[in-house]
């Protein structure tokens, strides 16, 4: 029985997922996600109490998503940016998401899992410009604020950015990012 409910679990988180990320928590119908995710509605109330505690659902799945996939190697910044970039790149419903979240939720409390995790990136990174690895020339929090945002530059870049750069291939664009990383940190 408890291997079904959390397959019932994960199969609304995944359709909650792409319901939130096309029309945000205001828009999102759980009548939809119900029927993507081939369940009843009650079980969205009674998993996730509401719509609002499944969108909270969906936003620390993406949180842990990134923590676990993302590798932390302070010596290869531009590495990590690339592979966040990949990251978004496989799946374009994060930026999505994050904007959503920003624009709706934006006065709840950061993720509790999301704020340790940038805290020992950001250490780790702190511990990397002190050994003389990664350059001073921001602060250890700055600099990984930065690392994460240029890596979602492809996903979240307006139309107009996008015709202007012109660059469509995905190795490029990889690459792009590896290498203003990299000028960050050296």
């Amino acid at each position: 029985m408890q291997r079904d409910a959390e397959a019932t679990k994960q199969r609304l988180i995944a359709a909650g997922r792409a319901e939130f990320a096309a029309y945000g928590l205001s828009g999102a119908r759980v009548d939809r996600i119900a029927e993507v995710a081939q369940c009843n509605k009650a079980q969205i109330y009674h998993y996730f109490k509401n719509k609002a505690g499944l969108f909270e659902a969906v936003w620390n799945s993406l949180v842990e998503h990134i923590i676990v996939n993302l590798p932390l190697d302070s010596a290869d910044l531009p590495e990590v940016a690339a592979r966040l970039s990949d990251i978004y790149a496989e799946h374009p419903e994060l930026a999505r998401l994050m904007t959503w979240q920003r624009m709706e939720r934006g006065d709840d409390a950061p993720s509790e899992p999301g704020i340790a995790d940038m805290r020992r990136r950001s250490a780790a990174i702190a511990a990397a410009q002190a050994e003389g690895v990664v350059s001073t020339r921001f602060e250890a929090r700055v600099l990984l604020a930065l690392l994460i945002h240029i890596a979602m530059l492809w996903e979240a870049a307006n139309p107009e950015v996008l015709a202007l750069v012109d660059v469509d291939d995905a190795h490029e664009r990889r690459e792009i990012v590896r290498r203003v990383a990299a000028a960050l940190v050296s």
